[in-house]
This record gives C-alpha cells, structure tokens and sequence, in this order.
C-alpha cells in the first residue's frame, strides 16, 4: 500500500508543473488527505457505526378501534457469527424492552455454528409471543460478491453453503415462537387478536402467497403480513387482502448511505424512499422496514445508516371522536435508544 501511495504521489507531482499554483508539495498533501480521508472513512464505517447498534421507535396507529395498545419489537438481519460479542451483549438486553410480541423478519445467521448464539442473544425474548419468517441467510450461508451487482436487479444470484435452519427453526418453535411461513396463524397479546400471515423469502423466489390468500379475520384488532424481502409483488398481495401492517428485513436500510442522498441501493424492487422505516402501502397498509443488526461477514461496513432493531407501538386508528383519542393517547417516547 505504501508503495502504491508513493507511485500515485510521484505522478501527481510530475503534473503538477502543468496546473498553475500547484507545487509537488501541495499535490502530495493533496493525495496524502484524501488517502487520510479514505482510511478514516473506512475504519468508521467497519469498525465504529457497524456496532453503533440502535433501538428504533415508532408509533403506528393500525389496530382496530377500541383495542388496547401493542408493543412490538421487530428485529431482522442479524447475520450472526459466533464471535460477534458486541452484537450479541446487545441484542440479549433487548429482553429488558417487556415486548407483548416479538416478529424476527430473518436473516439470523452468517455462519454455520450460529445458532446457538442467536439462541442465546435473543434469550428471554424467546419466552414471549413471538412470530418469525425465513431469509435467504437462514438457509444459504454468505460468500464473497462484487459490490457493483446490487446495482443491477436482474444480476445472477449465487448461493453459499446451507446453514443448519432446521436447528434455528427448531429452537424457536421449542420455545414457543410461532412459524408463520406460508400458513395463517391467529393469537391474543395483551387483550389485542392477532391474524398473521408470512412467505418465504421473496429475494430468492421462495415466496407461495397463494398459500395464505384471502382476506383475514375479520374479528381480528391487527392483521399482519410478514416477508423477509418488501417486494412489491408480495406487498400489493398483503394490501390487495386488507391486511394493515407488513413487517420486513432485508435492506439493510442501503447499508451504505449518502448524507442528504439516503440508500445507494435497496437490493430488491422496492424504492428508495422505503428502504427502512414506516411507509404506507396502498391506500391503508403500513409497511415497516428494519435496517437490521448485521452485515455479511464479507462486506462488514456501514455508513450513515446504524444498525439497528425497532420497537413499534401500535394504537387503534382515529374514532373519529377527539375525547376518545385523547384518552387513548400515549405518552411521547424517545426517538432514539442507543
């Protein structure tokens, strides 16, 4: 690297005599700062901001009304790998949140010894009502890609070797989390009905709707859609069935971001302007979107966009009378956990 550096800081010093005002010495500060720029960029973006991990708040009003508020922990991505302690530590305080319901989105390993330290981050969270859905790092482990593919839609996908998802699949319905892969499950969390559907991964064309098509319970307070990847196909199904509230993964929120710019890429059909957090879908669905907790052990950076699980605070949506909201009004939360 040194000698690439002293090469590049001899060719812009022999042109500097052609470019008025610029000497050798300034044109070795030149590429002296910016190759300062580049590694500092870099050691912050790898080593800082992807451990800078994050809890979210949002507050979505999709219940019916009259229901009782809901606390949801959304958590996505975690790409686990034995040693990450950091993330780990992190992750297994996130049972002190007391969620009625937890939804993992996928996406939990990124190695093929992973399991049990997901099993022992998420540890009491495994206790409560929870729900969860496969991605395409549950069953492929990650390999190394050049970075200018999720520029491309159509780029040819390959895949790593299989991950042991049995086992993740196992301990999480051993502990009571319900698998809502393809089928319809109903459940009652603090006093609130719930109907969710899920598919499998649609990133890697593993999603059936037509499994759980239809319209949902109709008694229900919240309908939910779970999907690891927001793709629009699988999004205007979940709208097209009256279903209030999707949840989703995948994005990484873009990992990589601009100041004022946002995602560069979102890795699958959706927007830009959806790449993570709340948006509406359709004339009355709510998507959500989790930046999630990793990245593949082989692109291990983030920038502009912390890692991060979310805790959503449902409410029933406006009665239309202003005694009722203000009643059922809740306390103003704090933005941001870190």
């Amino acid at each position: 690297m040194v000698d690439v550096d002293n090469a590049l800081t001899r060719r812009v010093a022999r042109g500097a005599g052609s470019v008025p005002g610029l000497t050798s010495a300034s044109a070795a500060r030149v590429v002296g700062g910016l190759a300062g720029l580049a590694a500092a960029g870099l050691f912050y973006s790898t080593v800082i901001e992807r451990n800078a991990f994050t809890l979210r708040h949002s507050t979505l009003a999709v219940l019916e009304p009259g229901a009782s508020p809901l606390r949801v922990l959304h958590i996505s991505d975690l790409h686990m790998t034995p040693h990450q302690r950091l993330k780990q530590a992190w992750v297994s305080e996130l049972e002190a949140l007391e969620p009625d319901l937890v939804i993992n989105t996928g996406d939990n390993l990124a190695h093929p010894q992973a399991v049990p330290s997901v099993i022992q981050s998420l540890g009491g969270l495994l206790s409560r009502p929870g729900l969860f859905v496969f991605g395409s790092n549950d069953y492929f482990g990650p390999r190394p890609k050049n970075p200018f593919q999720y520029f491309k839609s159509d780029h040819t996908r390959t895949f790593g070797d299989p991950l042991p998802w049995q086992d993740l699949r196992a301990a999480f319905t051993e502990r009571g989390w319900l698998d809502a892969t393809h089928t319809v499950r109903e459940l009652e969390v603090g006093g609130v009905r719930v109907v969710a559907a899920g598919v499998d991964d649609p990133h890697i064309e593993r999603d059936r709707y037509d499994t759980v098509a239809g319209r949902p319970n109709p008694l229900a307070h919240l309908r939910l859609g779970l999907t690891h990847s927001p793709e629009p196909r699988v999004l205007d199904r979940f709208a097209e069935d009256g279903y209030d509230l999707v949840l989703a993964g995948h994005t990484h929120g873009g990992q990589l971001c601009l100041p004022f710019f946002g995602a560069l890429v979102t890795n699958c059909q959706i927007d830009r302007s959806r790449v993570k957090g709340v948006s509406s879908w359709g004339s009355t669905m709510k998507l959500h979107v989790s930046a999630g907790l990793g990245t593949s052990p082989y692109a291990p950076a983030r920038f502009c966009c912390r890692p991060e699980a979310s805790l959503l605070t449902l409410t029933p949506v406006s009665h239309g009378d202003a005694a009722y909201d203000e009643d059922h009004s809740l306390p103003q939360l704090a933005t941001e956990i870190s």
